[in-house]
């Protein structure tokens, strides 16, 4: 066992196993070599005290060396059992918390609904003689979330950022992986810029800051950048196709 060196977070639990052998180990040598010290004084030289008297003084320092060694065994036990326990808890939780976040991954709807929601709100808006935004944000993970329940559950915290942030109005959509679309009725490009700095924050918190991802918002407004639906739902698709991740073409 090594003693002055860096401590390695996944061997922590072997080393602290090591620490309590060794703990162990040093409690019983210095017990037995105090034992053996008696031991001539008890049964081989006179003392003052009678002979069945000092014999259980010894007798009685050994069994409460025995008891401590007991005692320390058994409240390892127990912390093992619970660092167990505590383990399965929170592997569970990660499990239930990926299985949510890909759940709600799945239940967003595709580029077809937006489709159809950006035909009807842009109809609205020219009616009404007033803006829509769309918001586009591309998330790219980062190496530590290659694997894929660890990725489903970065997205799924990014897209739940996303949501709690929206209007009432507002509508989010899923165009790919890793890439969300939403559409800001009423919304000039100077309030997208606020709503996009606001997202943008829920998102850095979503990261963590272990960095599970980046991300890149970029935003279309119609009439400033946009004079048709055919044009926004086209710079969305230009959008799409730059994506890193999955299909280049819209998720239908």
């Amino acid at each position: 066992m090594r003693v002055f060196d860096q401590i390695d977070p996944h061997t922590l639990e072997r080393r602290e196993w090591e620490l309590w052998i060794l703990t162990l180990f040093m409690i019983l040598i210095q017990a037995s070599g105090v034992a053996l010290l008696m031991y001539p004084m008890v049964f081989s030289r006179p003392v003052p005290l009678s002979l069945p008297a000092m014999r259980g003084i010894f007798f009685g320092y050994c069994t409460l060396t025995i008891l401590i060694v007991i005692y320390l065994v058994n409240r390892q036990a127990v912390i093992r059992h619970l660092r167990r326990q505590l383990a399965e808890e929170l592997y569970r939780n990660t499990f239930l918390r990926r299985k949510a976040s890909a759940d709600l991954l799945d239940s967003l709807p595709r580029f077809n609904r937006f489709q159809d929601r950006l035909a009807m709100d842009f109809r609205r808006a020219v009616s009404s003689q007033q803006s829509l935004t769309l918001l586009i944000a591309r998330l790219n993970l980062s190496a530590i979330s290659t694997d894929a329940a660890e990725a489903d559950s970065a997205l799924g915290d990014a897209a739940n950022s996303l949501l709690r942030r929206l209007r009432g109005d507002d509508s989010i959509y899923q165009f790919q992986r890793g890439i969300f679309g939403i559409l800001l009725p009423s919304t000039n490009a100077a309030e997208a810029q606020q709503i996009s700095n606001r997202l943008g924050e829920g998102l850095t918190d979503a990261s963590g800051a272990t960095q599970r991802f980046t991300f890149e918002l970029q935003t279309i407004n119609y009439p400033e950048q946009a004079e048709s639906a055919r044009e926004i739902e086209e710079a969305a698709r230009a959008c799409v196709a730059t994506g890193e991740g999955g299909d280049d073409r819209p998720h239908g």
